[in-house]
């Protein structure tokens, strides 16, 4: 089973940049088969897709963070990331990285991010 970590979140400042990193545990070469996903959840609201990276490096954003974030992975490490620039009070939530392959899909546990001044 394929376990994902994240960390990098915290209380930052609108305006301000944090880079969240998600860490696999996928055994062997197998990591590159998969697509990553972040994810966030604010209270009370319902999880949404913010960036997806796929197996072959296609990148997807959700419009609220169209050049603002950017999404990356590094295959070798088994690592995903998402560089977060000009953050905003809005941008405040849970983030979870998420795995996916053809019936199969893994989260982690999730790494809160606070945007206030």
């Amino acid at each position: 089973q394929v376990q994902l970590v994240e960390s990098g979140g915290g209380l930052v400042q609108p305006g301000g940049s944090l880079r969240l990193s998600c860490a696999a545990s996928a055994s062997g070469n197998i990591f590159n088969i998969y697509d990553m996903n972040w994810y966030r959840q604010a209270t009370g609201k319902q999880r949404e897709l913010v960036a997806s990276i796929t197996r072959t490096r296609k990148v997807i954003y959700a419009d609220s963070v169209k050049g603002r974030f950017t999404i990356s992975r590094d295959n070798a490490n088994k690592m995903v990331y998402l560089q977060m620039n000009n953050l905003k009070p809005e941008d405040t939530a849970v983030y979870y990285c998420n795995l996916q392959s053809p019936g199969y899909e893994r989260w982690g546990q999730g790494t809160q991010v606070t945007v206030s001044s």
